[in-house]
């Protein structure tokens, strides 16, 4: 850019340099972003998760600030593997979830949304998606009424129970760090369904590191006139920002181990009893892994910029 300037009535062109601050430099960024309701086929159900579609590399601590301006319990982030491939027609992704706190190893949730807006919003072509993950390659496929996502088993050690709370069992998983505790059979689904947690004690109680989330469960009540679920469940897990996650996938990698042993069946109908509730189809598979199937409800479609 070039000024007059006037010195002793002569005429001077000075060059004038603007350098803008760096952030205005940069080139924005625009993502692709989602809001699934997962294991749920009503909207404002189930368990929300944000998914984002990543055409090119992220840096680290974008990650992290995405899923923490999205406020969900998890954020999902789907990346290609390889330059040449398209969201379309590319069977294989990476896949990453963040809570607001921090990058988790599994979320089941979060994979069957990534699913359902691969399928149903991007119209991705084949009929099994596979995602490379930090517990492995996890599957996702077409259902006539869901998705069916295929999932690790986790089996669940029994652990000394302390106090004199009715407690049935409790077990720990240590692939997944998670406390399983059983209520007593005497319970009804209502009393999960009222139970105060207060999650800050939680973190006192545990601060070792060892345990990463809490799974409260309960046998299913006999049938009657209304559905009949196998078991029922709470989830909480504020040593990784989620005070209470609505519906957890991977909590029922968990909970299918048990149940199964418990009730000698592979094949089970769960409820996760949040406020927002949430149903899942087991079934466990020979190769020691699980199918677990859900429905889904994308609520929001839009760009993040950034």
């Amino acid at each position: 850019m070039r000024r007059g300037l006037f010195l002793g009535g002569l005429r001077y062109a000075v060059k004038v340099e603007v350098q803008l601050p760096a952030i205005l430099r940069a080139r924005k960024m625009k993502l692709p972003i989602f809001i699934v309701d997962a294991f749920t086929a009503k909207a404002f159900r189930g368990n929300p998760a944000a998914v984002c579609l990543l055409e090119n590399k992220l840096d680290e601590d974008v990650h992290q600030k995405i899923a923490r301006e999205m406020n969900l319990s998890e954020t999902a982030f789907i990346r290609k593997l390889n330059p040449t491939d398209n969201f379309t027609q590319s069977s294989c992704f990476g896949l990453r979830w963040f809570t607001p706190a921090s990058e988790v190893p599994l979320c089941g949730h979060a994979t069957l949304a990534s699913a359902a807006v691969l399928f149903y919003k991007i119209k991705n072509v084949n009929n099994t998606l596979t995602f490379v993950t930090l517990s492995g390659e996890l599957k996702a496929r077409r259902a006539e009424d869901g998705i069916i996502l295929d999932l690790p088993l986790y089996p669940a050690h029994p652990q000394t129970a302390i106090g004199d709370t009715l407690v049935q069992d409790i077990r720990y998983s240590p692939d997944t760090r998670k406390l399983l505790v059983r209520l007593s059979d005497t319970y009804k689904r209502s009393f999960l369904e009222n139970l105060k947690v207060n999650t800050q004690d939680l973190l006192q109680v545990e601060n070792t590191g060892k345990v990463k989330g809490l799974i409260l469960t309960l046998k299913g009540e006999p049938g009657g006139q209304t559905q009949t679920f196998d078991f029922y469940s709470r989830y909480f897990a504020p040593w990784v920002g989620v005070a209470e996650d609505p519906v957890t996938g991977s909590a029922h990698a968990v909970l299918s181990s048990y149940w199964s042993q418990q009730l000698g069946k592979k094949d089970m109908h769960a409820f996760q009893c949040s406020r927002r509730g949430g149903e899942l189809e087991i079934s466990l598979c020979p190769d020691g892994r699980v199918d677990i199937k859900g429905g889904t409800a994308i609520v929001l479609e839009g760009t993040l910029t950034a």
